[in-house]
């Protein structure tokens, strides 16, 4: 049992390494149009509509994608008061009550009602309210569910990994160099 959660929580780890590395690239994808928008705007006193709904669609898939491997790394926003100076066992269970307590139930809830809201949205076809706007809003709308999902995928790996800490089958992952840095400095 212990071995396959294991490798259930690498699978998770891999899965959203390899989203968020993906996503990453939608950041210059995403520099790049604001950088034409405001060439375009300023200079030739031109926009779209779809142009600017694309900036922000970007945004939100870096966001919404983006937020599993955020808590992989640990990049997430969390109050650091007391947890930094807790022992990596203290770490590991705050980790693990963390996730049982709010990131997996608050992860179900917005991919059930995020999951609906995306498929009336398919349902009615609904696309952009602007004239010249971006068609298949639904796309963006189950954008939520997905990232939801896989922020519930490393929601799981975490506690999993907690849990393999705290009764001692692994030890917890000495911090990143860039972290020993920041520590240092």
């Amino acid at each position: 049992m212990v071995e396959w959660l294991q490798t259930l929580s690498r699978g998770i780890h891999r899965l959203n390494e390899s989203v968020g590395r993906s996503v990453s690239w939608l950041n210059t994808a995403l520099v790049i149009l604001v950088c034409f928008d405001v060439i375009t705007r300023y200079l030739f006193s031109d926009t779209s509509a779809w142009i600017m709904e694309l900036e922000w669609h970007l945004f939100a898939l870096i966001f919404l994608l983006g937020a599993g491997y955020a808590l992989r790394h640990d990049r997430h926003v969390r109050v650091d008061l007391f947890y930094a100076d807790f022992s990596p066992r203290d770490q590991a269970l705050v980790n693990l009550l963390g996730a049982v307590i709010f990131l997996i139930p608050w992860s179900a809830l917005v991919i059930y009602t995020s999951y609906e809201y995306a498929l009336i949205s398919y349902r009615i076809g609904e696309t952009s309210p602007d004239p010249g706007g971006l068609p298949a809003r639904y796309v963006i709308k189950f954008a939520i569910t997905a990232g939801g999902l896989l922020l519930l995928l490393q929601g799981v790996a975490s506690l999993i990994d907690s849990a393999m800490i705290l009764g001692g089958y692994r030890e917890p992952e000495p911090p990143a160099a860039e972290d020993l840095k920041k520590e240092n400095l």
